[in-house]
């Protein structure tokens, strides 16, 4: 009897120990994630989209500014959509770039946004787009073309080079 009530007790500690921890995490991602008043919404375009997800950070010179809020495709120019979520203390100049870039060789993305030098900047009530991007690099078709010689850099070409006089 008395180790049946030791562990109801170490039981029920264990349950609102897990709870606390839950309560913890979900109100801490909350806050990372930029909701409500402390971030805005920002639309980038991108022809390739790869390894971009929600949740993936957005960086500013290699820190965290954000995260990918969306990603959808509009169908009518068939480009991907990315709607990134911004903290409200990085303004974004208007003539910044947003790029997709690789974390390393074994997969994994960001969105790093490249600040221009414009005195105006991005709309911050939801409505504010970057236009000038740079979509992700597929790096499996880069290398099957280099592997098979593709002339995108400077080999042999199929047209005759003609012979200069010395």
């Amino acid at each position: 009897m008395r180790s049946a009530a030791a562990e109801t007790i170490v039981g029920a500690l264990v349950i609102a120990i897990a709870g606390a921890f839950l309560w913890f995490a979900l109100s801490h991602r909350e806050a990372s994630a930029g909701t409500g008043n402390t971030a805005y919404d920002v639309v980038a375009r991108f022809d390739n989209a790869g390894g971009v997800a929600r949740g993936t950070d957005v960086r500013i010179a290699g820190v965290k500014a954000g995260v990918v809020r969306d990603v959808a495709l509009d169908g009518d120019l068939y480009e991907a959509v990315v709607t990134l979520r911004v903290d409200r203390q990085w303004k974004i100049p208007a003539d910044s770039d947003a790029r997709i870039a690789s974390d390393g060789l074994l997969g994994g993305a960001h969105i790093a946004i490249v600040p221009g030098g414009s005195e105006d900047y991005v709309q911050q009530d939801g409505k504010g787009e970057i236009e000038r991007t740079q979509s992700s690099v597929d790096l499996l078709t880069l290398f099957a073309s280099f592997a098979s010689g593709g002339n995108s850099g400077g080999g042999e070409t199929s047209e005759p080079v003609e012979d200069y006089p010395e």
